[in-house]
């Protein structure tokens, strides 16, 4: 079953003939991007869809590989007959947009991991192992709070407890099959290794007030890898920049893409 091809939950939006697929982190979906459609509709096709196991996607048993998840943007793309697009990812997404771009060089025009890492590195893992096995003893519900907190940062929190109320039913909407599936995948990423065959221009993106999911420091070292990279942190952002800092956010994605 893992491997067969996933009943995916997309959106299709947007009226250039450049094409730009968005893609999710863990116990995201799709609506994590709804502050960047304004900001690109007119000029791009925009694709958007959730991971397997996540809002609107079928959930599949078993553990999931980062391999899996790079066939199943290869397939939805596929199946909406595009021959390259450019690729943005946050969190686990801006592992598999590199591992894409490593598979398939020829598929994508352009780059920008976003908050992310490229290897599994035994401080970080041994927090998300706890994060799997709470969920397998008591359920999603119990890592809903710990989460969204760990995403942002304290005054942004303070300000804004409807985005955090938004941010909260979007993980909720996480199945726990896809929840375990996906984190497993992020145990096994090791990708580091192989970034320097990724041939799209590229631009590592981080939140400067990212401590943990993809520090700054950590993705500028990522863009060295990779032949002609840069890096750019965005300011005022945490973990999920996009959200925290939309405008700061847009204009590197703007600016980037054109």
């Amino acid at each position: 079953m893992n491997g067969s091809k996933l009943r995916a939950n997309y959106r299709d939006e947007g009226s250039g003939t450049r094409w730009v697929t968005f893609v999710t982190g863990i116990a995201n979906d799709l609506s994590l991007w709804d502050g960047q459609i304004p900001a690109l509709e007119r000029d791009f096709r925009i694709l958007r869809y959730d991971l397997r196991g996540h809002g609107g996607s079928e959930a599949t048993p078993g553990d999931y590989s980062i391999a899996l998840l790079v066939n199943d943007l290869a397939n939805l793309i596929d199946s909406r007959k595009i021959q390259k697009t450019s690729l943005v990812g946050l969190g686990l997404g801006g592992a598999i947009v590199q591992a894409f771009a490593i598979a398939h060089p020829g598929r994508v025009e352009r780059l920008m991991p976003c908050c992310c890492r490229a290897r599994m590195v035994p401080d970080f893992a041994a927090l998300w192992q706890k994060l799997r096995a709470t969920v397998q003893q008591n359920g999603l519900e119990t890592i809903v709070e710990p989460t969204v907190q760990r995403w942002f940062s304290d005054d942004f929190k303070a300000a804004h407890p409807e985005v955090l109320d938004k941010v909260r039913r979007m993980i909720r909407g996480t199945t726990q099959q896809g929840y375990l599936g996906v984190t497993a995948a992020f145990l096994g990423l090791e990708i580091e290794d192989q970034l320097g065959r990724i041939r799209a221009p590229t631009l590592y993106v981080s939140g400067a007030n990212d401590h943990l999911g993809g520090p700054p420091l950590l993705m500028k070292g990522l863009s060295e890898k990779v032949e002609g990279a840069r890096h750019v942190s965005v300011p005022n952002a945490a973990h999920i920049a996009n959200i925290q800092n939309p405008d700061g956010f847009n204009q590197v994605l703007r600016e980037f893409l054109r």
